[in-house]
């Protein structure tokens, strides 16, 4: 099989280590993994079974797709979408639990006979949940987990401590098993707002929302062939909008790798590779698939070598100007995923 000229290097042991981190943050809760957006561009499947392994035993997809894809594994799986008409098949296969978030989609489970099923309350982000003047529609309801979203985790803002004390009123009013409040950045917050359950998504893959992460490790690091190394000529251009201009006769290698593989326009002039501990700056546009590199300081690279993109997501996402959640989830299909660890 041709292999494709760029691919993810994937850290399975940092994957892990980052849990371990979080698990041990979240005090007396367990601690599960939100592995939804096809585990945040990592590959599900790979993410789930070293997080099973690991000990990870409570898992977060957006849809019953996404249920369906880890099926195999025979995981705990809530499904925080909750339940259309068009999922019924699916959700009576036992694969999942839903995450019940209107009116409607709690009585659309209770004529389907019920069943074990998790339940989103708002309490302030005004996207999914019931609101707490409707858990009367609840009862009879077979409910592990009672969950709520926190709407600014990574500010420190009065709306948290509103958030998880809104949350904690609810404690006993429905039956539920356990209650599930802090993603990653939440965690960080403080022991008050692990509750039962927590459930981290972005730091798992090396995101960093809040200082207090800053044990977080690196899990995911784009890789890129060199297709051509060329000399460019003081005074010329390089690339769309001839945004940089040679100051000298520069050494450049040119990489297949660009905004259709999810490394944004926002990186133009501002991003970089790593070559031997030595940061290699990009110049000029980010094109759909292909980026310049200054390689003067490595003579040794040529056609057909790979470069590490600098890809730590804190600065990478001050560079491109996205989320560190944007630069993961969008990493793109053309990608070989190559797991160690």
């Amino acid at each position: 099989m041709t292999r494709a000229p760029l691919r993810l290097r994937l850290d399975g042991d940092a994957l892990v280590h980052n849990w371990r981190h979080l698990d041990a943050m979240s005090g007396a809760a367990a601690c599960g993994a939100a592995i939804k957006a096809d585990g945040y561009g990592l590959g599900a499947l790979a993410v789930a079974t070293r997080l099973a392994a690991a000990g990870c035993r409570d898992f977060f997809v957006a849809s019953w797709a996404e249920a369906e894809a880890i099926a195999p594994l025979r995981l705990s799986v809530s499904v925080l979408h909750g339940l259309r008409g068009e999922d019924m098949e699916l959700a009576g296969w036992g694969i999942a639990r839903p995450v019940l978030n209107s009116a409607a989609q709690v009585a659309r489970w209770k004529a389907a006979g019920g069943g074990a099923c998790d339940v989103m309350i708002d309490t302030g982000m005004n996207r999914l949940g019931l609101s707490v003047d409707e858990l009367y529609l609840l009862e009879g309801l077979e409910i592990g987990t009672l969950l709520s979203h926190l709407a600014c985790a990574d500010e420190d803002v009065a709306m948290n401590e509103a958030q998880r004390a809104a949350f904690a009123a609810l404690a006993g009013r429905t039956g539920a098993k356990r209650l599930s409040l802090a993603n990653s950045a939440g965690i960080a917050l403080g022991p008050d707002y692990a509750f039962d359950l927590t459930r981290p998504g972005l730091a798992l893959y090396g995101g960093v929302p809040r200082g207090e992460l800053a044990a977080i490790r690196q899990v995911v690091t784009p890789e890129a062939q060199v297709l051509q190394r060329r000399t460019v000529p003081a005074g010329r251009s390089i690339g769309y909008n001839a945004i940089w201009t040679a100051p000298a006769a520069t050494e450049v290698a040119i990489l297949n790798i660009g905004y259709a593989d999810g490394y944004f326009r926002g990186f133009s002039n501002t991003g970089g590779a790593l070559h031997q501990g030595r940061r290699l700056p990009l110049l000029g546009r980010v094109s759909m698939d292909l980026v310049a590199i200054d390689v003067g300081a490595a003579p040794d690279l040529g056609e057909g070598d790979w470069l590490a993109l600098d890809y730590a997501l804190p600065q990478a996402a001050a560079q491109s100007g996205m989320s560190q959640y944007e630069l993961l989830t969008s990493l793109g299909h053309r990608f070989d995923r190559v797991w160690s660890g």
